[in-house]
């Protein structure tokens, strides 16, 4: 099977993905990834050329890739979803598409090319869609598999009326890329992750998902994510465990409190803690914008109490101008640090 790349309308390779393939085709055994930043500086990994073809061996089988297959590459290989996509489409001989990455990925995407798979960050996703014709140009990729970030309500409900498959994924760049999947849209959409290939999961003592991946050769993985196991194959994700809010002696989810605050809000936002000293800690909501009237933060709190107890409501709220973002365009759950200038 012969592997073929090209830039959108036969253009040149962008460089990001010329410089991985030159370090995927010499004769080191690893290639080098850097982590995510979402919830700390980014760290440098080593990861085993063997590791990601196992792993694109699971996915082109679970998305039915062969070399007849048109592959999307919109997101950036110096990250583990990027360098992902170009590795599936060595290994299925399929047809590569290369983008320079960007919020809006499609705009320059012939009209007449229709895509088998493509990975987005829900950025991308919702640019694409905010545009006229967004949901028709969305609609030319077959199957469409969304991470780097949690999936709002508001985004799944406009992903379910589209006729492309649509799967948010579950992983990190420790386990090469995605090992559980589960449904957004389609007959039967589900909030429960499944596992891929012969994976396996458990929680520890905190309740935090371990992953047991025997087609990686570290095996186990544990991370700092809470879950409610269904079973060994699957699980549904709760939240991030550097996330929990201890207010009062009572544990409070961001995660799980911004997925019932999503409807009231159209801009972007998120909780997190802030010392207080009767409480520990004390929930505050932070609101990417222009802060509100007093009347208008008034008419807002009266409407969070039909969706929070007072227990679960934050006791105030922070406006920033802007979210601090990852490089992959993941905004960054952080207030800046006083005194620093940001």
């Amino acid at each position: 099977m012969t592997f073929r790349v090209k830039g959108p309308g036969g253009d040149g390779i962008p460089g990001e993905t010329r410089a991985f393939l030159d370090e995927w085709f010499s004769d080191a055994e690893h290639v080098t990834g850097y982590t995510s930043g979402s919830t700390g500086a980014p760290r440098r990994v080593d990861l085993l050329k063997s590791d990601m073809r196992a792993s694109a061996t699971l996915s082109n089988a679970y998305f039915r890739l062969t070399s007849r297959s048109t592959l999307l590459l919109c997101l950036s290989p110096g990250h583990i979803a990027g360098r992902m996509m170009i590795v599936r489409a060595i290994l299925a001989g399929a047809r590569l598409i290369a983008m320079t990455p960007g919020r809006d990925p499609l705009a320059a995407l012939p009209s007449r090319t229709r895509v088998d798979l493509a990975a987005m960050v829900p950025l991308q996703v919702e640019t694409t869609l905010s545009r006229a014709n967004g949901a028709e140009e969305l609609s030319r990729v077959r199957q469409l598999l969304v991470g780097g970030a949690a999936l709002s309500p508001a985004l799944e409900r406009r992903l379910g009326a589209l006729p492309v498959e649509c799967h948010a994924s579950y992983g990190m760049t420790e386990t090469v890329s995605h090992v559980a999947l589960r449904r957004v849209n389609g007959p039967c959409p589900s909030p429960i992750y499944t596992a891929l290939g012969e994976t396996r999961f458990e929680i520890d003592e905190r309740g935090c998902l371990a992953i047991r991946a025997p087609h990686l050769r570290q095996g186990r993985f544990v991370t700092n994510d809470l879950v409610r196991l269904v079973d060994a194959t699957r699980f549904a994700w709760l939240g991030r465990f550097d996330n929990v809010i201890n207010s009062g002696g009572v544990k409070l989810f961001p995660e799980e409190l911004e997925t019932r605050i999503a409807p009231l809000l159209a801009c972007r936002f998120f909780i997190t803690a802030l010392p207080d000293a009767l409480l520990g800690e004390r929930a505050v909501l932070v609101i990417e914008g222009t802060p509100w009237s007093a009347s208008e933060q008034q008419l807002f709190t009266s409407r969070l109490s039909l969706v929070l107890s007072s227990r679960e409501r934050p006791r105030s709220i922070i406006f920033l101008p802007s979210f601090m973002e990852s490089a992959s365009g993941k905004f960054l759950r952080r207030l800046p640090s006083p005194g620093n200038g940001e």
